[in-house]
């Protein structure tokens, strides 16, 4: 059986909970406890889980009784067990409501082929589910689910090393971590590390905080399917608010910083609560990148962030941190991503790369140039259907380097040059790379929502976005000039900044 079999079987278990009125919200939490377990005794880590709580106890368990039992073993195993036992089972409840739907899980878990499974990567299987979770748009999960596609690219051109602390401040299920572990695999032979450089792999490189529990529960079991920072107070995926006095005091500073902070409209909330930022929003993505460039990150480090279009040209604080962001760092790249690749339909966004001077003190004028890509501009409608792939990065790939720690100013400029456009030769109007000055940015109030490519698409009726992508993109404009209508009320002292809407 092969790991996508694998996967298919497992999801297919839903049907057994969504006809004992499970919610496509639930689905992934009640797979997550029984695999947890499964996997447990699979990979002969039953000192995990304290006896007579392990998965051989449930199969003993009688079937008439079985549910009971389970309730009081989910628990039990909350507050009992090792630390990843604990962060899986916190405040965990079942929604199974018959005992027959629970004995039929058990039965099905207990007969899949899971040798074969081990063999090609446990990970890979529980990473599948996530997958298939957040493609469904009732499940909700979309918004904490960046597709695998883009993460392999963001980190295969971060070049993570072994000598690497890496952050995600907004780890969602913990696919940027998970990614960086492959790449780093890619590369170096774990197996043969000495005892301390295992022991700073293992408990001195990945770290992330998650403020959604059900989402950590998933990171924790993601972690433990890659065997990574098993049983440890300090690294993982650790459960707080990164904005917060706890992302602060939690998290180690970064040498790379992985992230897409979760977007969508979202009315209420406030501003940062973490007391080392100079600038305070209640756009939670502005938020996040000022934490990343400002407190996070160490003198030498680099970032690679998926944000939303409106980090780009809101006004007012906004301004202020973009400003604030070219002057402390080297915001080198900007790739322009094409709409649809999100379960959040219509959403715009873009991904930055940035570094940070290793000199504390130069922290001024470090963005001379800011080179954009536009993936955005004719690009094909994708979704479901049209799914993005490696391939439609290979342009991006020959236009910017395949090393996005370094920047090849010459080699990027002949790819503008050389770029042809039918008869035409070196047309800036139609080449998707382009240089844009520090002074250039700052004639367009710092603007980094750069565009200059003519997107037929847009323009011909007959291939217009879905009403549900015109709608989102709507909400989205809205949102970003009422929080600039808001910015203003607050500098003049006719509100106080306690309102939000973020997208």
């Amino acid at each position: 059986m092969s790991t996508q079999d694998l996967i298919n079987k497992l999801w297919n278990l839903c049907n057994l909970l969504r006809d004992d009125g499970v919610t496509y919200h639930e689905y992934l939490n009640e797979l997550t406890y029984l695999i947890f377990l499964k996997m447990v005794e699979e990979t002969g880590q039953e000192e995990l889980i304290p006896e007579g709580f392990r998965w051989p106890d449930i199969e003993e368990f009688n079937a008439v009784t079985r549910l009971e039992e389970y309730k009081k073993l989910l628990i039990h195993l909350g507050s009992h067990g090792s630390l990843i036992t604990k962060a899986i089972f916190a405040d965990a409840s079942t929604c199974i409501r018959k005992p027959a739907t629970l004995n039929k899980l058990v039965t099905e878990i207990d007969n899949l082929d899971w040798y074969s499974a081990k063999e090609e990567g446990l990970g890979d299987m529980y990473e599948g589910l996530l997958e298939i979770n957040a493609s469904e748009k009732k499940s909700g999960a979309g918004q904490y689910f960046t597709p695998r596609v883009l993460i392999e690219a963001m980190v295969e051109l971060m070049k993570p090393s072994l000598d690497d602390v890496i952050v995600d401040p907004t780890a969602g299920t913990g696919g940027f971590l998970i990614a960086a572990h492959h790449e780093l695999k890619k590369h170096n032979n774990i197996k043969t590390l000495d005892e301390t450089a295992y022991d700073k792999y293992q408990h001195g490189t990945f770290f992330g905080m998650e403020l959604v529990p059900d989402t950590r529960r998933l990171a924790m079991m993601n972690l433990m399917l890659h065997d990574l920072a098993i049983d440890d107070d300090n690294a993982g995926v650790l459960y707080g608010d990164t904005l917060s006095n706890e992302g602060k005091n939690s998290l180690p500073k970064a040498s790379l910083i992985l992230a897409n902070p979760p977007f969508g409209t979202k009315q209420g909330g406030g501003i940062p609560t973490r007391d080392d930022l100079v600038h305070y929003t209640s756009n939670k993505q502005l938020a996040f990148l000022h934490a990343m460039y400002h407190s996070m990150l160490k003198p030498g480090g680099r970032v690679a962030v998926v944000l939303p279009d409106n980090v780009l040209f809101e006004g007012s604080t906004g301004r202020k941190i973009r400003n604030d962001l070219m002057e402390k760092c080297n915001l080198h790249t900007i790739l322009r991503l094409p709409t649809g690749i999100f379960y959040a339909a219509g959403v715009k966004t873009n991904v930055l790369f940035f570094d940070k001077p290793t000199d504390i003190n130069q922290d001024k004028g470090n963005t001379k140039k800011v080179w954009v890509y536009d993936l955005r501009a004719n690009m094909p409608q994708f979704g479901k259907r049209n799914v993005l792939t490696k391939e439609h990065f290979k342009e991006f790939y020959h236009a910017v380097g395949s090393d996005l720690t370094q920047v090849d100013e010459a080699k990027r400029q002949a790819f503008i040059d050389n770029h042809q456009d039918g008869s035409e030769i070196g047309n800036i109007d139609t080449c998707r790379l382009r240089a844009f000055t520090r002074e250039e940015i700052a004639a367009k109030e710092d603007s980094l929502d750069l565009a200059w490519i003519r997107d037929d698409s847009i323009e011909d009726a007959a291939n217009l976005p879905e009403p549900d992508i015109l709608i989102n993109e709507a909400i989205e404009e809205l949102a970003g000039a009422i929080t600039d209508l808001q910015s203003i009320l607050v500098e003049l002292d006719a509100v106080e900044e306690v309102d939000e809407v973020v997208v």
